[in-house]
């Protein structure tokens, strides 16, 4: 009997669990959930006879046995806990799935992998992962046709749909981790744009946004996210002059979370003891050097030039409430998470909405041309969510194709060859998950 070993229940497992009980009852595969938590891990699986949770903490001595038992393991766990799993997965010759970017520790692992014929897939979730193989799809579609491509542009949103929360300024709820939504950019960002090298810093990053109108779905920002250079080998376009992958937000939210960016409210890097019953306009007031202004608002534009429409959304999400942090210590950004919590957490009702955006212009036939590809996915509640679905999904499949013998591939990689990306996009369409394609001729 082959066995799947998921490692962590939370809220981007769902899909993924369902998935792969559904495989198990055709193909009379085990199902394993751990979590350091064994009742969330129970809760994950009770709707299913079959199902088998386990108390799983990477730091004890039950986690070889609990990778030892399986044929795959699916790491759902903090990124900095993957290579761990990983070093184990090698030490009992297991296979290894994640949605996380290949980070370079990651990378050490691979001549290990390949000798003992492990898969150790990384970047197979939704951005990266359907990103990837969406975007691979039409490169290779393109050079089939003999076509060079000039600039390839790809931004993907993990947003709110239209009917929740109309009043939401921000258009944005916590769909991932609060804490890495709350940290993200802070690596900066490189690119390519025009034949020029872009390098950004934290405090540049939201300031430079791209304009993105997605058909049937709107108008949206987008910033740079990571590093987009290192695709360029492996998309296999050393020759375009524009290369840039990034995340999408609606129009108004870059300018203002700039503003807590360039106050220091997203700094995670350090604790400070808060005074008893501080309140959300004491905390901003300790990041603002200006006294000469009488409000808050006043100082906040004057000190970081934000505008009526960023001190609108500030205003919106509580920051200049008198209501108390609820944290005696903490870093900033714990106490940004903390006051964002109130307005930015899913209710049962709500409903996420991921958007994805790519765009190839590419010369053929002495003709310029243009391919934009684009997709909008709904999530039907707080649990079955867009993002749920989006990256656990392409997960699932991966392991079944995986379990049925129809990948070859093996090592650390990740999935932007064709026998990841054809049947995999292929079955998301199953789901609702189809990518619809425009072709412009210029």
């Amino acid at each position: 009997m082959k066995t799947v070993l998921v490692l962590g229940a939370g809220r981007s497992s769902h899909y993924l669990i369902n998935y792969l009980f559904e495989c198990s009852a055709a193909h009379g595969w085990q199902i394993i959930v751990g979590d350091k938590v064994k009742s969330i891990a129970e809760s994950a699986v009770e709707q299913f006879s079959h199902g088998r949770a386990v108390q799983f903490d990477i730091h004890e001595e039950s986690a070889k046995e609990a990778i030892s038992s399986a044929d795959v393991v699916i790491s759902l766990l903090p990124p900095a806990l993957h290579v761990p799993v990983g070093e184990l997965c090698l030490a009992a010759g297991r296979h290894l799935l994640t949605a996380s970017y290949v980070s370079d520790e990651m990378k050490k692992l691979d001549a290990e992998a390949k000798a003992k014929h492990l898969l150790f897939l990384n970047e197979c979730g939704l951005d990266p992962g359907i990103d990837h193989m969406s975007a691979m799809k039409l490169i290779d579609e393109i050079k089939s046709e003999g076509g060079k491509i000039i600039s390839f542009e790809s931004f993907t949103g993990g947003l709110i749909a239209p009917e929740t929360d109309p009043e939401n300024p921000w258009r944005y709820k916590f769909t991932w981790n609060p804490r890495n939504v709350v940290t993200a950019g802070q690596s900066g960002a490189e690119y390519l744009k025009d034949g020029k090298r872009i390098h950004l810093s934290y405090t540049e990053l939201f300031r430079e946004i791209t304009s993105v109108t997605v058909p049937g779905n709107g108008e949206f920002e987008g910033y740079a996210n990571r590093d987009s250079l290192k695709y360029l080998e492996t998309y296999a376009l050393q020759s375009v002059t524009t290369m840039i992958r990034g995340t999408l937000r609606s129009k108004g939210f870059c300018s203002a979370w700039d503003v807590l960016v360039q106050m220091g409210c997203c700094d995670d890097t350090r604790v400070i003891n808060y005074d008893e019953g501080m309140t959300n306009a004491a905390f901003m007031n300790l990041f603002i050097k200006s006294k000469n202004q009488k409000s808050i608002e006043d100082k906040l534009m004057h000190a970081f030039d934000a505008s009526p429409g960023d001190i609108a959304l500030l205003r919106w999400s509580g920051f200049l409430d008198n209501e108390p942090i609820g944290l005696r210590e903490g870093t900033p950004a714990q106490v940004t998470e903390q006051i964002l919590m109130n307005k930015w957490k899913l209710r049962p009702a709500d409903k996420d909405m991921i958007v994805m955006w790519h765009r190839f212009v590419f010369e053929q036939n002495g003709v310029q041309n243009e391919i934009q590809s684009s997709l909008m996915v709904k999530g039907e509640d707080e649990k079955r969510t867009a993002m749920a679905k989006t990256v656990g999904l392409p997960l699932g499949m991966a392991a079944r194709l995986l379990l049925e013998d129809k990948i070859s591939a093996r090592g650390v990689c990740i999935p932007v060859y064709k026998e990841f990306y054809t049947p995999v996009l292929n079955e998301l369409k199953g789901y609702g998950i189809e990518f619809r394609e425009k072709r412009l001729g210029k």
